[in-house]
């Protein structure tokens, strides 16, 4: 009799490249993959913890999985498993909760588990947290999410993450270029590089402390693996993105004219009490050196509203900053209190419906932005890679430098790379194209 295993995943791209990984162990082991809301013997959730709405997330999916079939096993693994694993076990349904360095090993678990009425616990202190385990995603979209770093060892206040994955590590290149190798052989034309802290790869590369190679050794040695047409690096720290690998990717046969650069606030008095590790000034000069190398480089932001002490002024620098800086979009995330950060016991606390109004303000200016980003291409030839997936009669996909585009729906265009003539902004907000 075969087995089925059903997997949600929550959060950022590493994530993704982890559960898929577990899959493919499960699948190697006799387990078939359904959908979620599916009949299956095992239920998978990897699990976030940014915001407080992650929690109650992993609870809803908690319960569909129960709804789907009250006998299955609910397996929870991810960040949330490894801050609060008893409060996880105390949910009903759940059978099993893996820490930061278990969530591999799933499949060990699974022969002697049983339904029960309380979850069994293995977790870890997360200091123990330090080895790597190479991930990607592959087969459950049109590009592939490689983890190459994990774990953080910085100190910002907001952030739970060093508390769920642990110290920096990062991945040998050569095991990088093995997985990357890989990919490309499954017909996957676009690699999404992820980790934690992506611009401090190298760190704990061979378990030891120091960096024993940076992230420009990485991308250069990238660039050269055949097969793969495009490589996007997902998210890097301002103060990490240095010049050189801006140049490496203009310069790229590989690298696409992306980059995502969290900036958090920009007022320099609340960044430092996020403790981040550059002021606006820096910031600037990095879009700036960006905006010089690479003009038609597609370049987005996150930012936190709300950060306790963050006043109507405050908010309002951030607001005029993210203005004038020549950008594409923003990721905005409205701050909530994580237990055992420093920033949960400071003074100043936001309102809550202020920090929804905040969100709102970014949002609008996010998509004022992208438009005027968009605008600044129409009439370029610029190539698409098309992802299968119809609605309405069109497929969609994303130029290098991250527009979306649509054209009718053509089952021979999807995973194809093809040269397209930008052509109008149309009312749901991707772009039109002209087939060359």
């Amino acid at each position: 009799m075969h087995k089925t295993a059903a997997y949600h995943t929550l959060g950022c791209k590493l994530n993704f490249a982890e559960t898929s990984t577990i899959a493919r162990q499960l699948k190697g082991a006799g387990y078939q993959k359904v959908e979620f809301d599916e009949k299956a013997d095992v239920y998978v959730i990897n699990t976030c913890s940014v915001t407080d709405n992650a929690d109650k997330e992993c609870k809803f999916h908690i319960k569909r999985a129960m709804k789907a079939n009250p006998e299955g096993l609910v397996v929870v693994i991810g960040c949330y498993a490894q801050l609060k694993p008893d409060e996880i076990a105390n949910i009903e349904g759940v059978d099993l909760v893996l820490g930061a360095k278990e969530k591999f090993n799933v499949l060990s678990y699974l022969e002697d588990l049983s339904k029960s009425d309380k979850g069994i616990v293995h977790s870890c202190e997360v200091g123990e947290a330090n080895t790597f385990i190479g991930s990607y995603s592959a087969g459950d979209r049109t590009r592939a999410f490689l983890k190459v770093q994990d774990g953080c060892d910085y100190k910002c206040t907001y952030c739970t993450i060093p508390m769920a994955r642990g110290v920096s590590r990062s991945d040998t290149i050569e095991n990088i270029i093995k997985n990357a190798q890989e990919i490309s052989e499954r017909g996957i034309k676009e690699i999404v590089l992820t980790g934690v802290n992506i611009g401090d790869y190298g760190k704990g590369e061979f378990g030891n402390k120091r960096h024993e190679h940076t992230f420009l050794d990485l991308i250069t040695e990238l660039d050269k693996v055949k097969g793969i047409e495009r490589i996007r690096i997902s998210s890097i720290e301002p103060n990490l993105l240095k010049d050189e690998a801006i140049e490496l990717v203009a310069n790229s046969r590989s690298f696409v004219p992306h980059f995502h650069i969290p900036l958090q606030s920009g007022s320099d008095d609340i960044l430092k009490k996020m403790k981040r590790r550059y002021l606006t000034k820096l910031y600037t000069d990095r879009i700036n050196k960006i905006r010089e190398t690479i003009p038609h480089c597609a370049i987005g932001v996150d930012v936190i509203v709300g950060f306790p002490g963050e006043t109507e002024e405050y908010f309002l620098d951030t607001y005029r900053f993210l203005n004038q800086l020549p950008i594409s979009y923003l990721h905005v995330f409205t701050y909530s209190e994580r237990s055992n950060t420093e920033a949960s016991d400071m003074e100043g606390s936001v309102p809550v419906s202020e920090r929804k109004r905040r969100n709102k303000m970014l949002r609008i200016l996010s998509e004022k932005k992208k438009r005027e980003f968009y605008e600044s291409q129409l009439g370029k030839k610029l190539p698409v890679l098309w992802e299968d997936e119809e609605k309405n009669g069109l497929m969609f996909g994303f130029t290098e430098n991250y527009v979306r585009v649509q054209k009718p729906y053509d089952k021979n265009s999807s995973n194809t790379i093809e040269l397209v003539t930008l052509d109008k902004i149309e009312a749901d907000g991707s772009v039109s194209v002209i087939l060359n």
